[in-house]
């Protein structure tokens, strides 16, 4: 039986932080060619963004557009008045706008991070009133009701996202198991594709499998028979949020500025993939984008993160616009300059290590679009298994979503010590462990496997650091990290990078260059302090995003989060304790052994995560990650405490740009969320470029257009 504080997980809440997403000043200093170029990229971004909604729920598209119909018709202070003459309580509308806020924030009505469902704290009947004291009410009566049931169904089996029972996933048709996920994803290995599984959905009709494909073309599909089964490849997912994706790329480069060849070859390949859906145009445009060095415009788009699939190969499309901030992207290349070092002090042998150090672009960007469910503080991509080992990657830190705060937040769990210096150093500790784990935690490591009948190891003089024996496992052909470790792969890869950040935020070479200079004597600074409290707080708060009744995680970062306060606690020796009970807990960390015990502890730690994942030792890696995952009895019962205490996580109103007789402006919208929907009424307009898109929502669903022939 779920408790009150359980079931408030689902309901939206009165006072989500909303900020604005500052770029206004950076979009200034770009030149007329540049602007042009980062509005063709955005506009095409939002407009593929749709599919997020798709990916989302079953309702998440007709609720979109049915929103998106009410307040394109009149502005919410009209609407509100006409409700309030209906009978709607100024806290149902309150709710409501609340409600629609989120759905907005989030491209869907599944939380970003925590991938849990949200209702409105509205009852249904007062949504209802809403919709029909609209000026098109007569027409938009009935798409609520088609949907409003969906929308405040909190059953058990749609209260997040998940497969087989434990939740709901727009990726798979409903019912299809992970057997044949598995068999697909064998299927795509024997292909020696194992990678075109990000930008694909997997259905199931009777005995037969589909594989949807992302495209702007719907071609031909091929039919394959493989161990018994029946596959269908299908393109064609997603057609018109593709074709204007590709469409807008195409636009923007036209103003590719001719020194910048790679540029133009990444928008190139960029249309090509959009529009026939084959991955490796995609990992093409990956490997052009890696050499377009420090552009000032900077941009990703595609079919990213695996994080919402809850088998972990799939997918959401993202398409972020940003504009680069030199001076804050000194001090990232500085570490760049000396990654070689400081990646030789991580605790794992070189053969565990990549036998050349690709140099990556890191940059500090201001955000001017970031078109996906969230966004995050730093990226680090492409994914690609192979472009990571053999060509490199790119590193970023999104500047203005860092420094963007929530005046409301309440800090919990800390001592009134700690929370004075925790306020003080948030931001600044924040910075460097998210570039330690962008740069040296994900851009490190070596994955042990065969390519073209060769290895790259020497078999023959490599040892397991942790057995002490030869080694056994590796990656084959058609294998790849995501598809060998599932669903635990992104945690656990978010975990390594997380322990790589607490371990090397001591090194006193590290600080300087962020301008923290080391103290004498061999105390610890506060920035590291800091740091290590932000880490092992989380752990906590992470508790939040634990199922009891389905035993799954429902966040990758914070699964990491919790598994590192979980070896920290066992570790002992009074590093790490949580002291008191229900709001009265406190983490405490002993600031003096941070360096000894804790640091010891996490190294010992990191070298198994680095080895099992660079040896595919998937039965190793998933054992000891699991376990270190499990909630035993009295973290069950923090839990309580914990969401008790819970603060929703901010959202962001974002800009939106309007290009009129060859120049480009940049609208920004107040942090409210009255901002928020008119954000999105302002993008998708019908009078601009994206005019008419939301409609192709209502013609979407599980399946692509209608259930597969």
């Amino acid at each position: 039986m779920s408790t009150a504080a359980e079931d408030e997980i689902y309901m939206t809440p009165l006072t989500t932080p909303l900020c604005v997403l500052e770029s206004q000043e950076a979009f200034q200093g770009l030149s007329d060619a540049e602007r042009r170029y980062a509005h063709h990229l955005g506009v095409g971004s939002w407009g593929a963004s749709l599919a997020c909604l798709v990916q989302t729920s079953p309702e998440s598209p007709a609720l979109f557009s049915l929103l998106f119909s009410l307040f394109q018709a009149e502005k919410p202070s009209t609407l509100q008045a006409k409700a309030s003459a209906a009978g709607v309580s100024d806290e149902d509308w309150v709710a409501f706008m609340q409600f629609c806020a989120c759905f907005f924030g989030n491209m869907g009505n599944y939380l970003s991070f925590g991938d849990t469902k949200f209702v409105p704290r509205c009852e249904k009947e007062a949504f209802g009133k809403i919709v029909g004291s609209s000026v098109k009410g007569s027409e938009l009566v009935g798409r609520w009701q088609a949907i409003a049931d969906s929308v405040y169904d909190l059953s058990l089996g749609v209260r997040q996202l998940g497969l087989e029972g434990d939740g709901i996933s727009t990726y798979y048709s409903a019912g299809i198991k992970k057997s044949d996920i598995e068999l697909v994803q064998e299927f795509l290995a024997d292909q020696r594709i194992g990678d075109q599984a990000y930008n694909t959905r997997l259905f199931k009709k009777g005995d037969v499998l589909q594989l949807c494909i992302a495209s702007a073309e719907a071609k031909l599909s091929a039919t394959h028979a493989f161990k018994g089964a029946k596959i269908v490849v299908q393109y064609g997912d997603h057609a018109p949020f593709m074709k204007v994706l590709a469409d807008n790329i195409e636009k923007a480069s036209a103003d590719c500025p001719a020194d910048r060849p790679e540029q133009l070859k990444m928008c190139q390949l960029y249309v090509k993939h959009f529009n026939g859906g084959n991955i490796n145009d995609h990992k093409d445009s990956q490997r052009a984008w890696i050499m377009d060095k420090a552009p000032p415009v900077e941009t990703n788009i595609g079919f990213i993160e695996s994080y919402r699939d809850p088998f972990g190969v799939r997918g959401e499309f993202e398409g972020f616009v940003a504009v680069v901030n030199r001076e804050q992207s000194r001090k990232f290349q500085a570490l760049v300059d000396h990654a070689t070092e400081f990646i030789a002090m991580l605790p794992w042998p070189p053969a565990f290590e990549k036998d050349e150090f690709l140099r990556p672009d890191f940059t500090s960007l201001d955000v001017i679009a970031f078109a996906s469910s969230g966004i995050p503080a730093g990226i680090n991509i492409p994914n690609y298994d192979d472009i990571r080992q053999d060509q490199g990657f790119k590193n970023v830190s999104l500047g203005n979503v860092l420094s963007a705060a929530s005046p409301s937040e309440k800090i919990t769990f800390l001592t009134a010590e700690d929370e004075l210096l925790f306020q003080e150093w948030r931001g600044k500790s924040f910075e460097v462990q998210v570039a330690i784990h962008e740069l040296l935690g994900h851009g490190s490591g070596k994955l042990l496997r065969e390519h073209e009948g060769a290895l790259n190891f020497d078999k023959a003089t490599v040892v397991h650091p942790v057995t002490g024996k030869g080694i056994e496992t590796y990656y084959k052909p058609g294998e790849t990290w995501d598809s060998k470790f599932g669903a635990m792969s992104s945690s656990y890869e978010e975990c390594r990078a997380e322990c790589v950040g607490i371990y090397l935020c001591s090194v006193p070479e590290i600080l300087t260059l962020f301008g923290h200079d080391a103290p004498a004597g061999g105390a610890v600074h506060d920035v590291i302090y800091g740091n290590w409290l932000i880490m092992v707080r989380a752990g906590l708060l992470a508790l939040e995003y634990y199922s009891p009744a389905s035993k799954t995680w429902r966040q990758a970062h914070m699964q990491a989060r919790y598994v590192i306060l979980r070896v920290l606690l066992e570790a002992g020796q009074g590093l790490v304790a949580l002291n008191g009970k229900g709001a009265d807990t406190v983490v405490s960390l002993d600031r003096g052994k941070i360096l000894s015990v804790g640091r010891s502890a996490i190294g010992d730690f990191l070298l198994k995560l680095n080895v099992y994942k660079a040896t595919a030792d998937v039965e190793a890696g998933q054992g000891m990650y699991g376990k270190y995952s499990e909630v035993p009895q009295e973290m069950l019962e923090l839990r309580e405490t914990v969401l008790e205490c819970k603060q929703p996580r901010k959202l962001f109103v974002q800009p939106v740009t309007r290009l009129a007789g060859g120049a480009v402006e940049l609208q920004d919208f107040p942090a409210t969320p009255e901002g928020m929907i008119a954000s999105f009424v302002a993008r998708f307009a019908d009078d601009g470029p994206l005019g008419g898109l939301v409609a192709c929502l209502d013609k979407s669903g599980q399946f692509p257009y209608g259930e597969p022939a």
